[in-house]
């Protein structure tokens, strides 16, 4: 690995005259399929966040508010220990089979794993039967879900224009948070609609059976791609060479490029996850803050990374991934305790700037990584070694987020953990910077340029 960032090349180099140019209409279909289906990934993942509260009574029952919300969020972590498994299994079948396939089944195996949930009967009818249930589903829904970031970020990253991808890889994202707001905005109208028994009887069920027709929709937006321009031309390659990837290559072949892709995915994942999934239950159950104004809150800084998410996508590529990843990472090592500070206030008005100077900040992140993470590998093994360093950091340390961190103020009784937490994982990603390669306006590695 070297020990300083590679010189500093033009963002956008000349233009080559073999660059492959792909048709604009089949491009923008393949980024509205992707990032809708994402979007209905999502959505399953959101719910469960958003409702973890309703969800530690139904399944966990307890006279300790804080031991109900550990034990639901300990089912949500198991599913991240379960994605690496999911990415060795599809990342390899991408790079094999075809990211559209595989892209197929992760989108059919995560909503039937969700609906599942929205059919379990609780702990009062079956006892421990019911909490057994629930981990099975979640185990479901990651061991499919450890297939699908790495695909669709690569998929659009594979039909982009090199010149486009991040402002097209942007949307990717935009897909996650309208799936969180949907997930968010169902739970917030039951949550405000319904009894406090109404909602633990039956009403938490609702968003989880959604789940059933939206997934034979997202299965059939993603059956109706095709291929992308960088997979067709490796299946043109000789079979021996195309068919079997040894593991010795995707992993240890890629070893550097892994490092970068888990110290990346590493700030990306915790502050996403910690601003998207915990604070919600953060507001409740620790600052005691109203639940449905809580809800509405994050809801509205989603609203707003939406509105700036395919502007800083298209600035990472005018000034570089670098520069706006970067930023990022500063800003969360600066102003992750000001942020906390104003939250912990109690009043709308601060809690609404705490939580959107965080949102804005992330959107560092979620504009530029879908386009910087498949660029770390070549086409042969993109969808294999993106899918073991992402789903290995996701696993480590993104989906554990709201465990570990409500096991920490358990533990030391500190409410600043969350901003502690953030600035740590910000100094990894900062140094996962300092060591990447610009990839913005160039080809992918191992594919011509492409326009």
């Amino acid at each position: 690995m070297p020990s300083a960032p590679a010189p500093a090349h033009p963002v956008h180099p000349p233009r080559d005259p073999e660059a492959v140019g792909v048709d604009p209409a089949l491009v923008k279909r393949a980024v509205k399929a992707a990032a809708l289906g994402n979007a209905m990934e999502w959505f399953d993942f959101g719910v469960y966040s958003y409702i973890a509260v309703t969800l530690g009574k139904v399944f966990f029952p307890s006279g300790n508010p804080t031991a109900q919300l550990l034990s639901t969020f300990g089912a949500f972590a198991a599913a991240f220990l379960v994605r690496p498994l999911g990415g060795l299994v599809f990342g390899p079948l991408g790079d094999r089979v075809g990211r559209q396939k595989v892209l197929a089944v992760t989108m059919i195996m995560m909503a039937a794993g969700t609906f599942a949930i929205g059919l379990i009967p609780s702990y009062a009818t079956i006892g421990v039967g019911a909490p057994l249930l629930l981990l099975a589903a979640r185990l479901v829904q990651g061991f499919s879900t450890g297939g699908e970031y790495a695909g669709a970020s690569t998929f659009i990253a594979e039909y982009a224009p090199d010149k486009k991808r991040g402002f097209l890889g942007s949307w990717l994202e935009f897909g996650t948070l309208a799936g969180y707001i949907a997930g968010a905005g169902l739970v917030t109208v039951l949550t405000a609609l319904l009894s406090t028994e109404d909602l633990v009887s039956w009403g938490w069920r609702i968003p989880f059976l959604i789940a059933g027709p939206m997934g034979v929709i997202g299965l059939y937006l993603r059956l109706r791609l095709e291929e992308t321009p960088a997979f067709t031309a490796e299946t043109e390659k000789a079979e021996a060479d195309r068919r079997k990837v040894p593991l010795r290559e995707m992993i240890t072949g890629q070893w550097q490029a892994l490092l970068l892709c888990v110290g990346l995915v590493l700030v990306f994942n915790v502050t996403d996850y910690m601003l998207l999934s915990y604070m919600p239950s953060y507001l409740t159950s620790e600052l005691k803050y109203d639940e449905t104004h809580g809800l509405l809150v994050v809801l509205g800084v989603m609203a707003l990374m939406m509105v700036v998410q395919p502007f800083a996508g298209a600035l990472s590529d005018r000034v570089g991934r670098r520069p706006v990843i970067a930023a990022g990472c500063a800003g969360f090592l600066l102003l992750s305790v000001p942020a906390l500070l104003l939250i912990r206030q109690g009043s709308l008005f601060a809690i609404a700037l705490g939580m959107g100077a965080l949102g804005l900040l992330l959107v560092c992140f979620t504009a530029a990584m879908p386009a910087a993470l498949p660029a770390l590998f070549p086409t042969r093994v993109r969808y294999g070694s993106l899918s073991v360093g992402f789903n290995i950091s996701v696993s480590l340390f993104g989906g554990t987020t709201p465990l570990v961190v409500t096991a920490l103020i358990g533990a030391t009784g500190n409410m600043m953990m969350p901003a502690y937490y953030m600035m740590a994982a910000a100094v990894i990603g900062g140094v996962a910077v300092w060591f990447m390669t610009e990839s913005a306006g160039r080809p992918l590695p191992g594919s011509p340029p492409q326009r």
